[in-house]
């Protein structure tokens, strides 16, 4: 087991590695709650972050990014006041202010997967070594799209958040090569293969 080992976790890790983490993903809605469920964890365990997403989507409308752009103090409160809620003002307000964002990007490419997808030609990327189990916290793809993010406003949303998304909604493949999900998705899905680029934090998931 590679990389994927940390699917046997628990049996919630279990479900969204086997169900949700890394299918290409076309939908703008769940776009928006994956790269916000990044953006919530930050400093924090994927673990919480899992735990939690019921009540994430409690207090953010199910991640229904037009309402939250609509969000004011009082909708602040009410999510801060919410049990089970990470008290977090800064996360909060960045969550209602990257909905806003992600409205702009949409009114200008008509949907926030067309801009995101037209990095990788709208293929799942396969970088070398990666599914041996070689993982970078970072590299030149999720720089690239975190500069232009922040150009545009987003904040939480740094060089290694964007690259855990970017794995999460498929446009990179980082399942271990001995995964039954890296051979489902290069099976369904038009994938590239590419060569590793501006790598930064890389580790060595096998065995």
């Amino acid at each position: 087991m590679t990389y994927c080992k940390w699917d046997k976790i628990s049996e919630l890790y279990k479900r969204y590695h086997d169900e949700e983490w890394g299918v290409p993903l076309h939908n703008d809605q769940m776009q928006f709650e994956f790269l916000m469920l990044e953006a919530m964890q930050c400093g924090l365990s994927w673990r919480i972050i899992l735990q939690k997403r019921k009540i994430f989507r409690k207090c953010f409308d199910n991640f229904d990014y037009e309402k939250v752009a609509r969000y004011d103090e009082s909708d602040i409160a009410r999510i801060m006041n919410t049990d089970g809620m990470i008290k977090s003002r800064r996360k909060i307000e960045a969550v209602i202010n990257n909905a806003k964002c992600f409205q702009k990007i949409r009114e200008e490419f008509g949907s926030f997967c067309k801009f995101l997808w037209a990095y990788s030609d709208g293929k799942t990327i396969l970088y070398e070594d990666h599914e041996k189990g070689w993982i970078p916290a970072s590299n030149g793809l999720s720089d690239r799209i975190s500069k232009d993010l922040k150009q545009r406003g987003f904040k939480f949303l740094g060089p290694t958040t964007v690259y855990s998304h970017l794995q999460a909604c498929g446009v990179i493949n980082d399942h271990g090569v001995d995964c039954e999900c890296y051979k489902k998705i290069i099976t369904m899905y038009p994938t590239i293969k590419k060569p590793k680029k501006h790598e930064k934090g890389v580790q060595y998931f096998g065995d």
